[in-house]
């Protein structure tokens, strides 16, 4: 994305470490992720959308496709994969092979609309996942669970109205995308949060509005929109979660899809930019995933 973009690959290498210096990395089942194939994206993004991402991919240097989100030569490919990886974790948790999994990928995805790029993201990544699972699986009911600090418009725009989708969020608002807050549909659960809001607002809102809507729609699947911007230590944001509160929503919704969807979950990486910060939430996200 360019010198000094916060989206970088030094991401994907904090949570490595992380991993490695947690003592779980061992205790991990490591996939590398396909690249997502053309009817897996069109059920998300229309082919006009498709292809014209394929021709900014630049061979050299940055092209921008939004003044936040930039491709360099490696973006198409990065994006392709990043959208293959849900869909090959649904196929494995699907298939009994996992009963759940982790996505570490960017770019992330939740703020692409059908049509447009945006927010550093290109391809929506738990939308290709969460229609893979409904209309390929077969799936009648899936819910998309998303606590990055900034509202998933993308996602909340191409599931509004699906009644085989509850998307239940949390983000900070005001605050970039500036959404999430007029009129959602009746299948989005949102509730905005305030600068400075911390751990104690962020579980009554998950125990006020998530826990019960999750309950009475019964999902047979559970997708997260895992991003860590929400952390104290992130300075991109002004929320205050810290690491446990990252374990301690991951065992709520656990628990609901433990009821509900034979424990099937899968677990998209979206935001998180204070590096150590990401790497350790991360490392609380997965030992409770994997019981570690």
């Amino acid at each position: 994305m360019g010198a000094y973009h916060p989206e970088c690959p030094a991401r994907l290498a904090a949570i490595d470490d992380a991993l490695i210096a947690g003592r779980i990395a061992d205790h991990l089942v490591h996939y590398e992720a396909p690249r997502a194939s053309d009817e897996q994206l069109l059920r998300v993004h229309p082919r006009p959308y498709i292809e014209a991402i394929q021709s900014a991919a630049p061979s050299h240097g940055i092209v921008h496709l939004d003044p936040d989100t930039a491709m360099s030569p490696g973006s198409l490919e990065a994006a392709l994969r990043a959208a293959g990886a849900g869909v090959l974790a649904t196929d494995l948790v699907i298939g009994g092979r996992h009963p759940n999994a982790f996505c570490a990928v960017r770019p992330p995805g939740h703020h692409a609309t059908r049509t447009r790029a945006m927010g550093f993201c290109i391809f929506n990544n738990v939308a290709v996942a969460a229609k893979h699972a409904l209309e390929h699986h077969g799936l009648e009911r899936v819910a998309i669970i998303d606590f990055d600090v900034h509202h998933g418009n993308g996602t909340e725009v191409i599931f509004a109205d699906d009644p085989r989708v509850l998307m239940a969020s949390t983000f900070q608002h005001p605050f970039y995308p500036y959404s999430g807050t007029e009129d959602p549909a009746p299948n989005m659960v949102n509730v905005p949060l305030p600068a400075g809001a911390g751990g104690d607002e962020f579980r009554h809102a998950v125990e006020r509005a998530w826990l019960p809507a999750l309950e009475a729609f019964a999902p047979q699947m559970v997708f997260f929109s895992a991003g860590f911007d929400a952390h104290v230590e992130d300075d991109m944001a002004m929320l205050r979660l810290v690491d446990a509160d990252y374990a301690w929503v991951t065992q709520q919704v656990k628990a609901v899809a433990g009821r509900h969807a034979r424990g099937r979950i899968v677990s998209m990486l979206e935001g998180g930019y204070a590096l150590e910060a990401l790497g350790r939430s991360v490392v609380q996200h997965l030992r409770v995933l994997g019981e570690l």
